[in-house]
């Protein structure tokens, strides 16, 4: 175990060649390995790229594309000049902590994948694991950072806070709070970095480009999956196309000659929560469900196999994140820990069962949210689990054979339940 923990704090170096070439054809993508000279706890400078991959023992490299062109078909996929992940220097390191690993800059370059759809006004994501754990719109980027970490509490411990706006001092303050690994944004104001410099092991980077993010909404880039024998399979990247209300569809379908129909019509607050949802959906690992109240995630259910299941588990996590935020805001400890104390016979077990009939009464906050499905309900089993706990409407993509099914669902819901389609899966793995 010794020997492990002194892994997570070495600087594993990496074989990989300065330069990478990659040729379509004709066309060819030249990319550089970017490599940092960052002072080392010990004094010494060191010039290494990526600390190390998902795990200690895996080296890896980081690449920007450099130089080339690429059109395939009718796709001309991104140019050179718009580095943000790959781009970062040291001089964007305004806090090094340690040498960037794999999961840092995959987190970073996910929550920046999802804020693209989000820059209208201030926002905050937290990313553990490659996934969204709590995202928020808020009325200051202080407001969408509390409300993006209350959102879920236990998984941001840790995890990567990507922002969308310059990072103010009372934003820095809230953050200071809390334990978190990386902090992005595209620039800090100088009272905002004396107070996050505090935290001595934070990595706090600096991409400018991030206040131009939604310039790379329709960008498309190579998308490489490798394979165990060393086959590789490319695709071109997805993108979001359900950016405004003209873009969501009508649920409706035919089947065996009968026409099926949403009767309700979402609301302007249903709407603004839909594209709000489908862009952190985006982002998310599939199969995936969440529901997102007033410009906030509420509960993420994501990698799953089947559908129903992953909406049982976005309400379960919301259940267990809203009673652990009411614990702390109730006695200002975790859920878990109050649970340690009752076991211990060091606080009163009727703590617990007021948190836990509150958290019934709100149910967790699911009421009125809307549920967000990265694509169609096979059966109307998945929509009935949101719909049971409150879900006020629903989008999903459409085209199941069965959509009458969750059709009729929505229309017997008491009230009825809104819904629409988006005409577009959103799969990511």
């Amino acid at each position: 175990m010794q020997n492990l923990k002194k892994m997570y704090t070495t600087i594993l170096g990496d074989h990989f060649p300065m330069e990478m070439t990659i040729s379509f054809g004709d066309q060819t993508l030249v990319y550089r390995k970017r490599t940092w000279k960052i002072v080392e706890e010990n004094g010494t400078i060191d010039e290494r790229g990526v600390r190390y991959g998902e795990n200690p023992d895996q080296e890896a490299a980081l690449y920007e594309l450099v130089n080339g062109n690429l059109t395939l078909g009718d796709c001309t996929f991104i140019k050179p000049g718009y580095g943000l992940v790959s781009g970062i220097a040291v001089s964007d390191m305004l806090q090094v902590g340690k040498h960037p690993g794999k999961i840092n800059l995959t987190d970073i370059d996910n929550g920046l994948n999802i804020l693209k759809y989000l820059m209208d006004r201030p926002a905050a994501l937290i990313l553990k694991h490659n996934n969204p754990c709590g995202a928020a719109y808020g009325t200051s980027l202080a407001d969408a950072y509390n409300r993006a970490n209350r959102a879920d509490r236990i998984a941001a411990f840790g995890g990567a806070l990507i922002l969308n706006r310059t990072c103010d001092k009372a934003t820095a303050e809230i953050i200071c709070q809390n334990y978190l690994e990386v902090v992005c944004a595209p620039e800090f104001e100088a009272a905002a970095l004396d107070i996050i410099k505090t935290r001595k092991n934070l990595r706090v980077i600096k991409i400018n480009r991030i206040d131009r993010l939604a310039e790379f909404e329709k960008f498309r880039f190579v998308d490489f999956k490798s394979l165990i024998d060393g086959g590789i399979i490319v695709q071109q990247s997805a993108v979001n196309s359900i950016r405004k209300v003209e873009n969501l569809k009508p649920a409706i379908t035919t089947y065996k000659g009968t026409e099926y129909r949403v009767e309700r019509e979402p609301t302007q607050r249903e709407i603004d929560d839909m594209l709000f949802g489908w862009a952190v959906e985006h982002g998310t690992t599939s199969n995936s469900v969440i529901y997102v109240k007033n410009g906030c995630t509420v509960g993420i259910g994501t990698g799953e196999q089947d559908r129903v299941g992953v909406a049982e588990i976005a309400v379960h996590k919301a259940y267990i994140k809203y009673a652990d935020v009411v614990c702390f805001d109730t006695y200002g400890i975790p859920y878990a820990d109050m649970m340690l104390q009752i076991e211990k016979g060091a606080r009163n077990k009727a703590d617990q069962e007021a948190i836990d009939a509150k958290t019934r009464t709100d149910r967790a906050g699911l009421p009125g949210s809307i549920m967000i499905s990265d694509a169609f309900f096979p059966f109307r089993d998945g929509a009935d689990v949101g719909i049971r706990q409150g879900a006020s409407a629903i989008l999903q993509a459409g085209g199941s054979a069965r959509d009458f099914e969750t059709i009729q669902a929505c229309n017997e819901a008491t009230p009825q339940v809104a819904m629409k389609f988006t005409g577009q899966r959103s799969f990511k793995h």
